[in-house]
């Protein structure tokens, strides 16, 4: 029996023709590129700042960063900007840009790099349309949405077609933070990022859960980045609530037993916390996860499971690939 590969699930990139894009019409649609002093390009909007350096788009530098990490599938996905922040036809562009891009990486290296697709969520026609076409490009294994839509949340049923589509392909669903709820008062210590994060993302698992997503479409896998940051966790008390509050007298079963329905990453900054989770949930729903190549995530990632010395072989072998293979379609 072939080994399982090793498979990264949330390992960021951006295409050099992205970045072009964003230089060449991004003025006119809200946004500039400028050079840092040591030579990297940043990206700015009134909102956003992101730093386009080589490790996050070269893929020589970033196979030797995986061959170094023992990993040997990256699942490429944009991070923020993303392409919300964008006029829907320029979102669509630059989505087209992204999705063309992964496709090509994984042409180049059908056995490294598989690509989740962006779409224009702020126009779902458009996020239809596109998802139709990116999904017939070789490699393109999944959907990468934001945890709110500039601020519209993801029960929203103008992106139910969308789910319905995704179930349909058989079609992961990875969730990613980009403006996250409370930014007012996390601007200081970097809590935009230690905490509004983790909270946006609970946030966006309590709106699929309360809000019918899941019921609606019972064969859609969604991936919560961060460990699933406050949802695991704050769990108890949604199921009490759904007990207690008239707000949640429609649901028919507690929150709880929606865990599974999601898989979550290995990016938890703690042993104990990671176990838990595991427990939890279950190793099958837990899958490797990076945040290559921010210092928030783990540039070994393998080493964050082998940490956890409770886990069984076969614990192991799920959570570094063979759930992740499955759910990606990656063969050995």
């Amino acid at each position: 029996m072939a080994k399982s590969p090793v498979i990264d699930t949330h390992a960021h990139w951006f295409p050099a023709d992205y970045v072009r894009l964003i230089e060449k019409d991004g003025v006119a649609n809200g946004a500039k590129l400028e050079r840092s002093p040591d030579g990297y390009t940043a990206f700015v909007t009134d909102k956003m700042r992101q730093v386009f350096n080589p490790p996050m788009m070269e893929l020589d530098l970033r196979l030797a960063a995986m061959d170094k990490a023992g990993v040997d599938v990256h699942a490429l996905s944009l991070t923020s900007p993303m392409v919300y922040w964008a006029p829907p036809a320029f979102g669509l562009a630059l989505s087209q840009a992204y999705n063309d891009g992964a496709s090509a990486a994984h042409r180049k290296h059908p056995g490294r790099f598989v690509g989740m697709a962006m779409l224009p969520m702020q126009a779902p026609d458009l996020a239809l349309k596109e998802l139709e076409r990116a999904s017939k490009l070789p490699g393109m294994r999944g959907l990468y949405v934001a945890t709110n839509v500039n601020g519209t949340e993801l029960d929203d049923k103008g992106f139910w077609p969308i789910y319905a589509k995704c179930e349909q392909l058989g079609w992961p669903v990875f969730l990613h933070p980009v403006d996250t709820i409370g930014s007012d008062r996390t601007k200081r210590f970097y809590l935009r990022n230690l905490l509004g994060n983790p909270y946006d993302t609970g946030v966006a698992a309590a709106h699929l859960v309360f809000g019918g997503v899941l019921d609606a479409f019972p064969r859609l896998e969604i991936l919560l980045p961060h460990a699933g940051g406050t949802f695991p966790g704050l769990i108890g008390r949604l199921d009490h609530g759904t007990k207690v509050r008239p707000e949640l007298k429609h649901m028919k079963q507690p929150p709880s037993a929606y865990l599974r329905r999601f898989t979550y990453d290995t990016i938890g900054h703690n042993d104990q916390i990671m176990m838990n989770l595991v427990r939890m949930v279950g190793a099958d729903r837990v899958m490797l996860g990076s945040d290559y190549c921010y210092d928030m995530g783990h540039e070994r990632p393998v080493d964050v499971v082998d940490r956890l010395k409770e886990l069984s072989a076969g614990e192991r072998g799920l959570i570094l690939g063979q759930t992740a293979a499955r759910l990606l379609k990656v063969s050995p």
